[in-house]
């Protein structure tokens, strides 16, 4: 027995010294306490004694306390251990300085991080100027909480933080920081007791890593705004001590709910604006402690399980922006739920649930795009804590109920795209709360006063506009009865003159005065208000004809949208500032040239001066511009001269109009530059220049119009052109034959499935702005141009009438199944009219009159059931005309020059019916291409245009089904 205890009292012995050597190591490379407090009373001068004043001000405010006593434990914000620590001493444990206004910079050398004792850090709520994360901080080996959240840090966070494994708590959320090198896999990796992550707003651009799933002691994890991809491992949500799950706004992040246990205490599971997906499971019902559920702008489908209603601790619900189906289940067991979002799902056609009138507690309620109809039910006159209320583009009918007006805690109302009906009551004026009222777009008539509304201390936002209402002011205003707007839009209401009221607002960002009867000049008094704040004004479609004390400069200093097109504004363009997005001043009388500091609006998205008086050459700038220019838009004015030639790579250009002008020469060749263009509309020039093939290159051209202009020669068949879906070369001076193979690289027009019709568009967007432009193009139809405000998806066109061309009819049109109009009239085509033809089962007009064809009409176009317009006239065709379906609605005039065609015989003698001789007049050729271009020229060259049919009636069926959808 004594060996044995001789040989446990030397282990013994051992053990001991290393816990000796193992102290010393630690506190002998230490500060003392003194020197702790020494440590932090240079932090405290380092901070106070930067060059910004401010920074100086706030920290010596907050510091105050540590000059007042020696020890440094009794100052604000510091924690010490006590003096029997028989491990650590007495030293600084903690140091909370969150929420103290600090500011300024921490740099590595800060004496900060020799306080290696430290177990809880917070720097939180303060603003360190963008400082970086000094590695320095992988000293703190003790630190178990480390919040720096919402402190102004920058920069990639330092791999020291990786080292810091005692950590419990990290919370880095809400600053500029990168975590790439290393990545969030390589910073969690080692810090398996994590009880709290937080790291919301830093740029982490990966994956989340699988085995967090591992961290046992994990309770919380936001990981919001991180650009996060790929699938999130599912096994983190079932993780036993999990609380909070925040990973709302990260669109690459996908994912799926996993079969929830009764044991959860998840409490918060935040994945909106993520692209989690499937079917929502019934066991989400398992999670009884849930009070905050947010699934927005998801990609989750089917029903809404009913088990959602077992969650009777919710307080806040948002299930908008997915596929939800079926109707919503009852869930007036959810008695605590204080926020509702239900907007945009795919929910089947209803009225409003009645359950909704039990949820007494409700003060934020979103039912937009429910696909609700009926009137407003009086249940909801039971909500009397009702602050906000949004129902709008649904199928409400009915007017405004008058309890409506008991709900005095109302700060936001809108009811905008609906079909409400009679008066707007005078009683709004009771609900002294409201900040946010929209009635915009629905069926309200008769008078308005506005003072109703202007007696609302706390309006800031009003929308009146697209009812049939006209709007009463009066001049009896002074500043000290009005509210401070920030947005005010009345459009169409009926307006005969500025609201006098607006020369007292000086807050304004968006006026919308659009579609009103306001004529004479915008005055004076409009250039000096809001100068500051005003983002967007709307003046367009009235009668405005200038502006008073004609400006040369708009003077509001940060304004993006600026629009008065359709007025009688005459006189030069009143320059935009630098912070212009959008510049529309279209169809008015504007002349002058365009100037050239143009060229200095670096924000500039869309430029809109077409149908003006505006003459000169263009900058040859304009071109760099297109970096920024998505729609430029330089139509039916006099420019003349060579166009510009400068536009760069990367330009973002979709949509370029200059026809209507006077250019000449030759397309420049910088266009190839532009890959994202969409749209280019040259007609009515005088372009002098082969076909430009190498448009063809152009991935994403959907549409080229180069209608009357002086292009020459033929047209080579290696231009590819991929996604064009409309062409128009007619009126020219192409020659030659079309390859038989020329348009099988057309593969937009290959499929016969046209898909759902939208209207063209391009996106305009910024921090404050957004917007959808639709593209718009000029036609002509029955020899009259007009203006089509849209162009739709389902357009597929092809015009190449009144050229030269000849040989036969390329065999490849028989693979564009899509195409819905073709017009090859006017050219020296021979040869026969292609049976293959038949195929183009969507085509609705065909034009090949004018040419040489011969051989009789095939059968096969009576398949053709779409085939609106049919002309082959003036041509050789012999044989009898196809009879049925389609061909019996065409009379002789699309017949009419080829002798030799006959009708299936009407009589009982069984006499043929003919077809009238009437030759084409000898000069008919020639003026097809006269040296000089006159209107009616536009006649032969128009009518029958199957370009302008597949627009007409393409634009006439997308009206119909828009209205049926609304």
């Amino acid at each position: 027995m004594a060996p044995y205890m001789n040989h446990f009292k030397f282990l013994q012995t051992i053990s001991f010294l290393y816990v000796l050597v193992t102290v010393k190591n630690v506190t002998g490379s230490s500060l003392s306490h003194d020197e702790e407090c020494s440590a932090l009373f240079q932090f405290k001068q380092s901070i106070i004694h930067q060059d910004d004043v401010a920074c100086s001000a706030h920290g010596s405010q907050v510091f105050h306390s540590w000059n007042n006593s020696f020890d440094c434990c009794s100052w604000e914000g510091v924690a010490c251990s006590h003096d029997h620590d028989q491990y650590y001493g007495h030293h600084v444990m903690g140091l909370d300085l969150s929420e103290r206004s600090l500011c300024g910079h921490i740099n590595s050398n800060s004496t900060l991080f020799n306080l290696v004792h430290l177990q809880t850090l917070n720097l939180s709520m303060n603003d360190f100027g963008e400082s970086e994360i000094p590695s320095e901080i992988g000293r703190l080996k003790q630190l178990r909480s480390l919040d720096l959240s919402y402190s102004g840090f920058s920069g990639q966070i330092p791999n020291g933080i990786s080292q810091l494994i005692r950590l419990s708590s990290l919370d880095l959320s809400r600053n500029s920081l990168r975590l790439h090198s290393p990545s969030l896999k390589n910073l969690a990796q080692n810090l398996t007791g994590l009880e709290i992550l937080h790291l919301s707003g830093v740029d982490i651009s990966s994956s989340v890593p699988h085995f967090l799933a591992n961290f046992s002691a994990l309770r919380s994890i936001k990981l919001r705004d991180c650009s996060l991809g790929n699938e999130f491992p599912a096994a983190i949500l079932e993780l036993p001590k999990l609380q909070v799950v925040n990973l709302a706004n990260n669109v690459e992040l996908t994912g799926s709910f996993p079969d929830f246990c009764n044991n959860s205490l998840l409490t918060e599971v935040i994945l909106g604006g993520t692209g989690f997906f499937g079917v929502v499971p019934e066991s989400l019902g398992h999670l009884k402690h849930l009070t905050d559920l947010s699934l927005s702008q998801c990609s989750f489908s089917g029903g809404i399980p009913r088990s959602l209603s077992n969650l009777t601790q919710l307080t806040f619900l948002a299930l908008d922006g997915n596929q939800f189906t079926g109707s919503v289940p009852s869930l007036v067991s959810l008695l605590k739920l204080d926020f509702l979002v239900l907007n945009g799902n795919k929910f089947e056609k209803g009225r409003f649930p009645s359950w909704l009138g039990k949820l007494t507690k409700l003060s934020e309620l979103y039912l937009n795009d429910m696909n609700i109809y009926g009137e407003i039910p009086l249940f909801f006159a039971n909500l009397t804590r009702l602050s906000e209320v949004e129902m709008n583009n649904n199928s409400l009918t009915g007017c405004i109920p008058s309890w409506l007006f008991n709900l005095t805690q109302l700060k936001g109302l809108d009811l905008q795209m609906n079909q409400l009906q009679g008066p707007i009551p005078n009683t709004f004026s009771i609900l002294k709360n409201l900040e946010y009222l929209n009635l915009g777009r629905n069926n309200f008539n008769g008078r308005v006063e506005l003072a109703m509304f202007l007696g609302l201390d706390k309006l800031k936002v009003l929308e009146l506009s697209d009812n049939r209402i006209t709007v009463v002011v009066t001049n009896n205003y002074t500043n000290t009865s009005l509210p401070t707007l920030d947005t005010l839009s009345l459009s169409l209401c009926n307006l005969k003159e500025f609201p006098a009221f607006l020369r007292f607002q000086n807050k304004l960002r968006t006026l919308i005065l659009d579609h009103n009867n306001i004529d004479g000049l915008v005055p004076v008094w409009i250039w000096n208000n809001s100068r500051e704040t005003l983002e967007l004004i709307d003046l367009s479609f009235n009668s405005i004809t200038g502006f008073d004390q004609h400006p040369h400069f708009l003077p509001w200093t940060n304004l993006q949208v600026f629009f008065i097109h359709k007025n009688q504004v005459s006189g030069q363009l009143p320059f935009p500032p630098q912070t212009t997005i959008i510049y529309s001043i279209a169809k008015n009388n504007v002349i002058g040239e365009i100037p050239a500091s143009i060229c200095e609006l670096k924000s500039l998205q869309m430029l809109d001066l077409s149908f003006n008086n505006m003459s000169g050459t263009l900058p040859s700038c304009l071109g760099i511009l297109s970096n920024s220019l998505i729609a430029l838009y330089l139509s039916r004015n006099n420019f003349h001269g060579k166009m510009m030639n400068a536009f760069m790579s990367g330009s973002l250009l979709n949509d370029l109009d200059l026809s209507g002008n006077r250019f000449t020469g030759q397309l420049p060749r910088s266009l190839i530059n532009c890959t994202n263009l969409e749209i280019l509309s040259l007609e009515d020039n005088s372009f002098h220049d082969a076909f430009p093939s190498w448009l063809g290159s152009l991935a994403e051209l959907q549409v080229l119009v180069l209608r009357s202009n002086k292009f020459y020669g033929p047209i080579q068949s290696s231009s590819q052109f991929p996604k064009l879906r409309i062409i128009d070369l007619s009126n020219n001076n192409f020659s030659g034959p079309l390859h038989q193979n020329y348009f099988q690289t057309w593969h937009a027009m290959s499929s016969n499935d046209l898909g759902v019709s939208s209207a063209m568009e391009s996106e305009i967007s910024s921090k404050t702005v957004f917007t959808n432009v639709k593209y718009t193009v000029t036609l002509i139809h029955k020899g009259v141009k007009t203006e089509y405000d849209r162009i739709l998806t389902i357009d597929m066109s092809i015009d190449l009438s009144c050229n030269n061309f000849e040989g036969e009819i390329p065999r490849s049109l028989q693979d564009l199944r899509g195409l819905q109009a073709l017009n090859l009239s006017n050219n020296h085509f021979t040869g026969r009219v292609l049976p293959s033809l038949g195929n183009l089962t969507n085509l609705e007009a065909l034009d090949l009159s004018r040419n040489d064809l011969s051989g009789e009409i095939p059968q096969q176009l009576v398949q053709l059931g779409f085939l609106s317009i049919f002309n082959v006239s003036f041509n050789h065709l012999e044989g009898r005309i196809p009879q049925g379906k389609q061909f019996d609605t065409f009379d002789d005039f699309s017949y009419i020059g080829n002798p030799g065609l006959y009708r299936k015989p009407l009589s009982k003698e069984g006499q043929d019916s003919k077809v009238p001789r009437v030759p084409p007049t000898s000069n008919v050729s020639e003026s097809l291409f006269p040296s000089e271009r006159t209107d009616w020229i536009f006649v032969l060259c128009g009518v029958g245009s199957g370009l302008i049919v597949g627009v007409v009636i393409g634009n006439f069926l997308y009206e119909r089904e828009t209205k049926e959808a609304s």
